[in-house]
């Protein structure tokens, strides 16, 4: 198994906004980029599965007028470190641990989408003492990320059959790259529920994406996580009661687009209302505070499709942690 550097991808990569930097955390080389103030407070922003740093660019310049922001590329994803075999939730925690010592150096607000939104929990429960001031997480698949959940669907009874198919069809590190065939499987290989509302949890690109077809966010995505998601390898040791038992912040929980089919039980969405509903159970009953808002009518990444509405909930959220 080959780790892969930027370097070695450097053909994937197109010019963004905002400058990127690199920071050394042992194993991985891990990209992000900065925007607003440093005598602003910290905030810390974590992608989703398959998304890179840039997906937070609509919402930048928005959240820089109140925070100095770090947007990172997780490993296996832009142009952080590729680490073939090292894809877990405890790894992706710990980089982000090591990240908010050597770069913030100081304690920050964290937000996450999606898989992102699920170590903005683990930074929760798991982080240093002082590290994190509060949390965002942003549409997280509590539960339904994990091969065997505590309530409701499993990964492979929601998004788990996208997964597959990446990773079938592109391959570990992209040592397929069967882009066509991919296409060509989708209407087969991904339950019909999902095909109908795919659009509605995740819109397509409004620009019409590259002429192949192939997302800038999948270029630089290593399929291998799909892969771990799926097999259970990425969830194995972050138990989520264990984890949410342990949150010490308060938190900040959204929840978007989301249905179940009334004939297979199949979950389109995040979470659904159970998991969400059970996942506030647990951190309330462990003394913990969690917010919760619902956006029933917004796309998974929020921060991407509608940037103002996502920041005016952080900025509300926050404005409570001040009084």
């Amino acid at each position: 198994m080959t780790i892969l550097e930027a370097a070695d991808r450097a053909a994937t990569f197109v010019r963004h906004t905002y400058p990127e930097q690199t920071v050394d955390l042992g194993e991985v080389r891990m990209n992000y980029a900065v925007a607003g103030d440093p005598s602003l407070p910290a905030l810390l922003l974590i992608p989703g599965q398959s998304e890179s740093w840039w997906g937070y660019e609509p919402a930048m310049p928005l959240l820089a007028e109140h925070f100095h922001v770090h947007a990172v590329d997780l490993r296996g994803q832009g142009r952080s470190t590729w680490t073939p075999g090292r894809y877990t939730i405890d790894n992706f925690g710990n980089d982000l641990v090591r990240f908010i010592d050597l770069v913030i150096g100081r304690e920050t607000l964290v937000s996450g989408m999606s898989s992102g939104g699920i170590l903005s929990a683990w930074l929760s429960a798991y982080a240093k003492p002082g590290q994190i001031r509060a949390a965002v997480w942003e549409d997280p698949p509590l539960f339904s990320s994990q091969t065997t959940p505590a309530i409701g669907q499993s990964i492979h009874q929601a998004i788990g059959p996208v997964f597959a198919a990446w990773n079938k069809w592109l391959g570990d590190q992209w040592s397929i790259g069967d882009w066509a065939g991919l296409m060509r499987a989708f209407p087969t290989e991904i339950p019909m529920p999902m095909l109908v509302n795919l659009a509605a949890m995740i819109p397509p690109d409004e620009n019409g994406g590259p002429a192949d077809g192939v997302p800038q966010n999948l270029r630089e995505y290593d399929p291998e996580w799909g892969r771990a998601f799926v097999s259970g390898t990425a969830t194995a040791s972050c138990d989520h009661v264990t984890m949410l038992e342990q949150v010490r912040v308060p938190v900040l929980l959204t929840h978007h687009f989301r249905t179940v089919d009334a004939t297979t039980g199949r979950l389109v969405g995040a979470s659904s209302d159970d998991q969400a509903r059970r996942a506030r159970e647990i951190v309330t009953a462990a003394g913990g505070r969690i917010d919760y808002r619902d956006f029933p009518d917004a796309p998974h990444a929020m921060h991407e499709h509608l940037p103002k509405q996502y920041v005016e909930a952080v900025l509300d959220f926050v404005a409570t942690l001040d009084r």
